[in-house]
């Protein structure tokens, strides 16, 4: 059910069996697992704990990720990407009549998230929220809110690695049983970003999309074959 790449053990079944698979926990921390994400992690001690954390479980979400996981011989079923797996996480605190706290983003775009989702899922209970923009050293009152609402799950929108430093950092003192940095997620839910047209996701080209769209996101490729040489050296030691 996983594939080892480097440090960490990504997980290799559907989407559909991921969902499963994650029912069995009473509070885990969802990675989206490209190579910009986990090439964080190496250079991080906290967030290479968190990441490799018992309650950590990291998707392959990224064409980089797959690309991997071939090199190493043990090729994951497909890519999940995180933005579905957020709104089936969505769709199940809905059904179930759980909460949700949304955590960054501009305010604008927060304000946008929110209304969006409300229309689609008209039974949806959202908690709490709060813009992205905060001191992470210095946010007792946001975790004070996040106690007081209690949500289900969390969804963290601040790009990496702030938005997995701040859930290393504060896992165990939140009660919420899903934890998930969901980066530009928001923006694609409030409608300021679209996702690549099926096609182009189908074969694996949304990065390519994601560029297009917007350009200042090229330097941030650089961790694809970062990443990937990685693989390949710790491969043949």
């Amino acid at each position: 059910m996983f594939t080892k790449l480097l440090e960490y053990n990504i997980f290799n079944g559907s989407k559909i069996e991921f969902m499963k698979y994650i029912d069995k926990f009473s509070k885990i921390n969802i990675v989206s697992g490209n190579p910009e994400v986990l090439y964080n992690g190496l250079d991080s001690d906290l967030l290479l704990k968190s990441f490799t954390d018992s309650n950590t479980v990291i998707i392959p979400d990224g064409v980089g990720t797959l690309l991997a996981s071939k090199i190493v011989g043990m090729p994951v079923k497909e890519k999940i990407a995180g933005i579905e797996v957020m709104e089936e996480i969505i769709k199940k605190c809905t059904e179930e009549g759980k909460s949700i706290y949304l955590l960054g983003a501009k305010q604008d775009v927060l304000d946008m998230c929110k209304g969006n989702l409300k229309k689609r899922y008209p039974l949806l209970k959202i908690s709490g929220s709060h813009n992205g923009y905060f001191d992470l050293n210095n946010c007792d009152s946001i975790i004070s809110d996040i106690k007081f609402s209690n949500p289900y799950a969390i969804f963290v929108a601040m790009g990496a690695p702030k938005q997995d430093i701040f859930i290393s950092q504060n896992m165990n003192k939140l009660p919420c049983s899903i934890f998930m940095g969901v980066g530009g997620s928001f923006d694609v839910f409030a409608g300021k970003v679209r996702r690549a047209p099926k096609w182009m996701i189908g074969l694996g080209l949304e990065w390519l999309y994601r560029v297009i769209a917007e350009p200042s996101r090229i330097k941030r490729l650089v961790s694809i074959p970062k990443f990937l040489l990685k693989v390949m050296t710790f491969n043949k030691t």
